[in-house]
């Protein structure tokens, strides 16, 4: 039964990644269907990043009071109900309409199923668990592009996801009750999971909180950024067919799934904190490709290079949160977390749409080379602190 629900947790993982890729890849087609500016992806994603921040912040409670298993079968339910709004939605408005559902359904089991991972599981089963949000981040574009191309449209592509989706809370629905048979105590903490949760006061006065939050931002920033203007990048700077695009920026995430694949075995010489710093130096590099005055293939592979870059660092910044703050406390901070990753993802890529709108796209890899080093700056002082305490 336990192999079972590794099973579950690892499909979860999956569905968490599949709709997260999908807005970025079809944006091309879809902002000239809706007669929108190409900047108004940034809104749709700012709408569901805000319902994705109000969800994580409520997640700590939720999921005491209702357990890890109903937490994530509630929300992938949601996922999949937003995600077929968007496959009939005909306007841009409709599109914003759908957005909070979508974004109220993700912050919740982000958070809950990762703390569930973090007490349960060493750092390789969470870096392989976060390959498995690649392989639906990957999958995502993949299926988009290959309805496109095939000739239907990017209202079909939403509509496949969306059924993948409710199968998969069927599924969650009728395996309930194998959540029930893990342990709710950290071996760690040794503390019960029903600890009063802490209120987001009481998490900033924790000595290093909100170096992690600020460099948790920057990173989810990075990634959207990059998810949400690849294929975009492609078509306007490097004159990359919409549709050919939408499968292109699928490498982004590829580079993401190959990259937790190999962490996962890496963990087993290096902790978190050098998996860290190794991601933040690919990052650096994939961005130093994506700057040469290149071709398609060079801006293909510098996609890439970032994506195995960002592979290793949301799964070890979370897994590295009960050992910097205590396992007691890991719920409530990474739910903070997840709230602070998400007002990233809501401010940080709209503003570059603003940049690509009245500037140039061709400006992203220095947008995202700016983010980079704050999340470094940010990183190490962490670390300063958590030192200093020690």
């Amino acid at each position: 039964m336990f192999q079972l629900l590794l099973v579950i947790i690892y499909l979860s993982f999956i569905s968490l990644g599949l709709p997260d890729s999908l807005l970025g890849s079809a944006w091309p087609a879809m902002y000239p269907q809706l007669q929108v500016p190409v900047s108004y992806a940034g809104m749709i994603s700012m709408i569901i990043a805000i319902g994705t921040v109000v969800s994580s912040l409520q997640s700590d409670r939720l999921t005491r009071r209702l357990g890890t298993g109903k937490v994530t079968a509630v929300s992938v339910a949601m996922t999949a109900i937003a995600l077929f709004g968007f496959s009939v939605s005909g306007s841009f408005a409709e599109l914003c309409l759908w957005a909070v559902p979508y974004g109220l359904g993700a912050g919740s089991v982000d958070a809950s199923l990762n703390n569930y991972v973090v007490l349960h599981y060493k750092s390789r089963h969470m870096s392989w668990l976060h390959c498995m949000w690649g392989v639906g981040a990957s999958a995502g574009p993949y299926i988009m592009g290959d309805i496109m191309t095939g000739g239907g449209t990017w209202n079909g592509g939403y509509r496949s996801i969306a059924v993948i989706q409710a199968v998969l809370t069927a599924a969650l629905i009728f395996t309930l009750p194998l959540w029930k048979e893990r342990p709710v105590l950290s071996a760690e903490s040794g503390k019960a999971a029903g600890t009063k949760a802490l209120s987001l006061k009481e998490v900033l006065k924790i000595l290093g909180v909100k170096e992690i939050l600020i460099c948790f931002f920057c990173y989810c920033a990075l990634e959207q950024t990059t998810g949400l203007w690849a294929s975009s990048y492609l078509t306007l700077y490097k004159s990359v067919p919409a549709e050919t695009a939408a499968k292109y920026a699928s490498m982004f995430y590829i580079g993401i799934t190959l990259g937790r694949a190999v962490s996962g075995f890496v963990t087993m010489k290096l902790n978190d904190i050098q998996m860290i710093r190794l991601g933040q130096g690919l990052i650096g590099c994939g961005i130093v490709i994506l700057l040469l005055p290149a071709g398609v293939a060079a801006s293909l592979v510098g996609f890439v290079v970032i994506g195995l870059g960002c592979a290793p660092i949301y799964p070890c910044v979370i897994h590295s949160t009960p050992e910097h703050f205590g396992a007691d406390k890991s719920q409530a901070i990474i739910g903070i977390q997840m709230a602070s990753a998400y007002v990233g993802t809501c401010l940080m890529p709209p503003v570059f749409g603003l940049i690509a709108d009245y500037i140039t796209v061709a400006l992203l890899p220095g947008y995202l080379l700016v983010i980079l080093v704050f999340m470094i700056v940010m990183h190490e002082r962490l670390l300063k602190k958590i030192a200093g305490r020690q």
